[in-house]
């Protein structure tokens, strides 16, 4: 394609609110908001796409009086989190759980249920049984019918094939965004009193992840640029049962299978365990995936097996009716074969530094889901926690938003933009992202150490140095610098902690010393680095 330079007619769109993304996050916080507010959604690709659609497993909330409370649910959190957990976050997260969901099934969000209640399995790192869930879909469940509601709200405008590129900071205060419609090959302005980060992961970082193509970090590389704070970036969490198959390495075997008695087998068929947590096959996620990680070592295999043939096809269709078609779509009948899994990167438990309402550093500046990091998940998140997340802090950013009472003033934004569109570099620069992705992966995965990291932040900042020899504006191009920007930071805070914990582990500090590393690491962006392309 021709260089394309635009330097004039940058179109303005005003909106009392801006969300970016639109997962679980991003939706729900657009309903909870007033409907005096003006909301403008804007999102990467269609609506549909996100981590949030993909999650199988539920969402934690503590419904059983008899068994059940927020203390233990408080308790469970913790103790996965590794003695990193923003007490005060969690606190707000387990005790305002239940009226959020109340809310999902008042808009027809379908729970299965056990004749009036609503359905409890169990998942790792839970004491009881407290995850509700829509069969092996509860994610794309939830966001079905929270579009649903959002197209029909006519203070909701949504801009699909948009693409969040820069925050407008006007006077210290974030006050917009500037973004790259991909249908009109143009740069808009959409201006606005507040704007809310919801844009997911960062998965794609890595070879392998339960990811969508859309998770490039690009929420915290724009918030890092405007001036924003990362904190927890060194802890990224790799799920322990990815399908290993030739033709999907992605697809997520939910943890609900474990929760339901499935038992991890090695290539030798033994189950294994036992000799490294007393929970099993239900210990927290970073302590199953180092476990299969060594299993995979010690066998010289590639993979380990997930065994629930002892449940019958009848109830394995029935409970687990998206992972039993897949399954069977691979040959794979799973009331009578062996699952073969691997581990594989699936969430951030770091991101844009937030307190319990969801505010940055930046006024009119917020961040929810998996961009942001309050302090919940600590060094490894509970599972089920993070659906949860998205609403319980979705609805505390809402309601902060309704009471500033600050709608858009129109006043002028700088539109004086210059830019020129060039996707002539793409091919050149998808293959950075494989460079990117192989760096990490083989350098910072499930087991890291002080000699692997400084590969792979030597890597980063040749491809950094590759990178900026390329001209103009892509929508590549800004991801490419958004993966940058996100790998370089995992990769200094991990060099930082010198001490393991959680899903953060290092072979030559292989103990967690609280004495020392209690602590969270913050980051800024340092000036000049990763520079915007405007």
């Amino acid at each position: 394609m021709e260089e394309d330079s635009n330097k004039v007619d940058i179109e303005v769109i005003h909106k009392d609110v801006l969300i970016i993304g639109s997962g679980i996050a991003g939706v729900y916080t657009a309903l909870e908001i007033p409907d005096s507010y003006q909301i403008g959604i804007i999102t990467k690709e269609t609506l549909d796409i996100s981590n949030s659609v993909l999650a199988q497993g539920g969402i934690a909330v503590s419904l059983d009086e008899k068994n059940d409370s927020p203390q233990l649910h408080f308790k469970d959190t913790l103790f996965a989190g590794a003695g990193l957990n923003d007490e005060k976050s969690v606190w707000v997260l387990v005790e305002e759980a239940a009226e959020n969901i109340r809310t999902l099934c008042s808009l027809g969000v379908n729970f299965d249920k056990s004749g009036q209640q609503l359905s409890l399995t169990r998942e790792g790192a839970h004491s009881v049984n407290r995850i509700i869930h829509s069969g092996d879909t509860t994610g794309k469940e939830v966001c079905d019918k929270l579009i649903e509601v959002a197209r029909k709200k006519k203070n909701i405008s949504i801009f699909e094939s948009h693409f969040a590129v820069d925050l407008v900071i006007k006077e210290g205060k974030c006050r917009g965004a500037i973004v790259y419609d991909e249908i009109s090959n143009k740069i808009k302005i959409f201006q606005s009193s507040s704007v809310v980060v919801a844009t997911g992961g960062f998965g794609q970082i890595y070879s392998h992840t339960t990811n969508p193509e859309v998770a490039t970090g690009d929420g915290i590389g724009m918030c890092l640029r405007a001036g924003a704070q990362a904190m927890d970036m060194e802890f990224v969490q790799f799920h322990p049962t990815v399908l290993y198959h030739p033709k999907d390495k992605s697809f997520l075997i939910s943890e609900a299978v474990r929760g339901e008695g499935a038992r991890l087998k090695n290539c030798k068929g033994e189950a294994f365990m036992k000799k490294y947590h007393e929970l099993g096959e239900l210990a927290p996620r970073d302590v199953v995936s180092r476990a299969i990680f060594k299993e995979m070592s010690l066998t010289d295999s590639k993979n380990v097996f997930l065994d629930i043939t002892f449940k019958s096809r009848e109830y394995l269709e029935n409970r687990f009716p998206n992972i039993f078609k897949t399954c069977l779509d691979y040959g794979i009948d799973i009331s009578k074969d062996y699952i073969p899994v691997a581990p594989a990167e699936h969430y951030c438990m770091g991101g844009i530094r937030t307190d319990v309402d969801g505010q940055t550093n930046i006024p009119g500046l917020y961040a929810c889901g998996e961009v942001a990091c309050t302090g919940i998940h600590g060094a490894n998140r509970l599972a089920s926690n993070s659906l949860l997340e998205g609403l319980v802090f979705g609805r505390k950013i809402a309601r902060k938003i309704g009471a500033e009472g600050n709608h858009c003033d129109n006043s002028d934004v700088n539109s004086n933009i210059s830019y020129t569109l060039n996707k002539n570099n793409d091919a050149a620069l998808k293959a950075m992202k494989e460079e990117i992705q192989a760096a990490m992966t083989k350098y910072v995965g499930i087991i890291r150490n002080h000699e692997s990291l400084e590969k792979a932040a030597a890597i980063i900042n040749d491809i950094y140095k590759k990178y900026t020899d390329f001209s103009g504006f892509s929508l590549v191009k800004l991801e490419v610098l958004n993966m940058l920007t996100v790998a370089s930071l995992v990769i200094e805070s991990a060099l930082e902690r010198k001490e393991s914990r959680g899903a953060h582990y290092r072979t030559d500090f292989d103990k967690t010393d609280d004495v020392n590393w209690r602590k969270n690491i913050v980051k800024k962006l340092e000036k000049g680095k990763m520079a915007s392309p405007f």
